[in-house]
C-alpha cells in the first residue's frame, strides 16, 4: 500500500524548513504533493521556490526523491524515501502560454488547478462570479493532458469545474476538497461535482482543514466521516486524502511582493477570518490513525488501502503519461 498525501504547503520561501516532510515520512506517508505557488505569487517567487526545493531534495537523496512516475514512487517507498512532486494552485503562473505547462512539468510540477478562489483569464475561482471555462482554459486543459500532469479542480468555481471535467481526456481530481452536503462552505463541492469527478475515473481527496470539515479541532474521525460520504455517493475507489496542512514558519515572510491583499483572495464574505490565519489543520499523526477511523466508518480493508493512496496511484498512472 502507498500512502499518498495529495496536497501540503510549506512556506513559499527558498529558506523553508523541510522538517515537516520528515514528519510526514515518519507518519507513513510515501508520496506528497508540495505546493510551489498560487495565483497571487509572481513567477519570480515561484521559480526561486522550485529551485530551492529541488536543491534540498537533491542534497538529501537518502530521504527524498523527486519523482515523475508511479514506478518511482514504489521504488522510493521500498528504499524508505519520501517521494515528492510539486503542484501549482492557479493558472496565472502559466502567464497565458500553454507551453508553460510542459516547462513546469520538467521542473517537477505534477499537478495543477486553474484558479485560486478568484477568476482569471483561464478559469473561475470558487469565490467569484460564475462564467465557465474560457477558450484559453480549454486549450490549457488539453495542454495539461498532453504534458502529463494531474488535472485538479480544487478552489475552482462549480460550473467551471464541470466544464474542465467534461473537457479532460484523462481522470480529474480534487486534491483537497470536501462535500458541501456535510458542511456549507464555498470551498466545498456539490454532489454533482463529486459524481462528475468519478465519471472521469478521478478521485476526490478529502481536506483536513477545520472550516471545510466543520469543526474547530479536526481529527481522523472527521476525515473518515467525509470519506464515507463520498464513498457512499460514488464508491470508495474515487476517494483519497489531501490533508492540506499549511506548515507555517513564522520567521519566514512568504507573502507575494508588492500590493498584496489577502482579504481579496480569502474574502470575509465567504466566511474567512483574517484570511486563513484562524484555520486549524488535522495533524500529521492523522495518517497513522486514519486506517482505524476508516474501518470504524464502515470501509473494508481493500477500500481503506485505496483511500490511503492506491486510488491516487491508479489515477496518476494514467494522468502522468505524456505525449
Amino acid at each position: 500500500m502507498i500512502n499518498w498525501e495529495a496536497h501540503a504547503c510549506l512556506p513559499l520561501h527558498p529558506a523553508a524548513d523541510f522538517s515537516p516532510m520528515d514528519a510526514l515520512r515518519a507518519a507513513g506517508v510515501n508520496y506528497v504533493s508540495i505546493n510551489v505557488g498560487m495565483d497571487m505569487n509572481p513567477v519570480s517567487q515561484i521559480m526561486a521556490v522550485i529551485a530551492a526545493f529541488r536543491t534540498r531534495i537533491a542534497a538529501n537523496p537518502d530521504r527524498y526523491r523527486l519523482v515523475s512516475s508511479v514506478e518511482e514512487i514504489r521504488e522510493a517507498a521500498a528504499a524508505g524515501r519520501l517521494a515528492i512532486g510539486f503542484d501549482l494552485e492557479g493558472a496565472m503562473p502559466l502567464q497565458e502560454h500553454t507551453e508553460m505547462v510542459a516547462l513546469y512539468r520538467e521542473l517537477g510540477v505534477r499537478q495543477i488547478h486553474f484558479a485560486y478562489n478568484r477568476n482569471n483569464s483561464v478559469a473561475d475561482g470558487c469565490h467569484d462570479e460564475a462564467r465557465g471555462l474560457t477558450p484559453l482554459g480549454l486549450r490549457m486543459v488539453r495542454a495539461v493532458n498532453k504534458a502529463g500532469l494531474l488535472m485538479d479542480c480544487s478552489h475552482t468555481g462549480r460550473r467551471c469545474s464541470l466544464d474542465i471535467m467534461a473537457a479532460s481526456s484523462k481522470p480529474v481530481i480534487f486534491s483537497h476538497a470536501n462535500p458541501l452536503a456535510l458542511v456549507e462552505h464555498g470551498r466545498n463541492i456539490t454532489d454533482e461535482q463529486i459524481r462528475a469527478c468519478a465519471a472521469t475515473g478521478g478521485v476526490v481527496c478529502i481536506s483536513g482543514v477545520s472550516a471545510f470539515l466543520g469543526t474547530s479541532t479536526p481529527h481522523a474521525g472527521d476525515m473518515a466521516r467525509h470519506v464515507a460520504y463520498v464513498a457512499g455517493l460514488v464508491g470508495a475507489q474515487h476517494v483519497g486524502i489531501g490533508l492540506d496542512i499549511s506548515f507555517r514558519q513564522d520567521e519566514l515572510n512568504d507573502n507575494p511582493p508588492g500590493d498584496y491583499d489577502p482579504d481579496y483572495w480569502w474574502p470575509k464574505a465567504a466566511g474567512y477570518d483574517r484570511s486563513v490565519q484562524r484555520m486549524s489543520y488535522t495533524p500529521v499523526e492523522t495518517w497513522r490513525l486514519l486506517p482505524e477511523a476508516l474501518r470504524q466508518a464502515g470501509l473494508g480493508a481493500a477500500e481503506i488501502e485505496g483511500v490511503m493512496g492506491d486510488n491516487m496511484m491508479r489515477v496518476a498512472g494514467i494522468a502522468w503519461q505524456h505525449a
